[in-house]
């Protein structure tokens, strides 16, 4: 599999993604569902979001990892929060150390929506190559 990174503003690189990413040569692609803070039996988090984030992230590798991907390649990231203001205040000490940890440049897409199921704040869908 080859990514080449498509990122052609001087702004991109403030933004913890990229424009858009190319992907040749792709042995399998994974289409994650959204991923929330919910535990193993179903059941949503009540916490704060930042709390929520974290819960998320390790739900999100824990079903990339299982599904015999890497996080690293991760190429898409769309992150529903109910709140854009609150994610940029409180939790981007989760956010951003997330994608270097697998040092992922991703294209994203975040939208800020009026709510998620039950007290979820947060939610992520990925799509993953190798």
């Amino acid at each position: 599999m080859e990514k080449t990174l498509v990122d052609p503003w001087a702004w991109g690189p403030l933004t913890n993604s990229v424009q858009a990413v190319s992907v040749t040569n792709v042995r399998g692609t994974l289409y994650c569902s959204g991923q929330a803070a919910v535990d193993a039996n179903g059941v949503p988090m009540a916490a704060d979001m930042r709390t929520q984030m974290m819960q998320t992230f390790q739900n999100l590798e824990t079903l990339i990892t299982e599904a015999g991907y890497e996080c690293s390649n991760i190429v898409r990231l769309n992150v529903y929060t109910t709140s854009v203001q609150e994610m940029f205040a409180t939790c981007m000490d989760v956010y951003v150390p997330f994608l270097h940890r697998h040092g992922i440049k991703q294209a994203t897409t975040l939208l800020e929506v009026k709510g998620l199921f039950a007290s979820l704040t947060f939610e992520v869908e990925a799509t993953v190559v190798k």
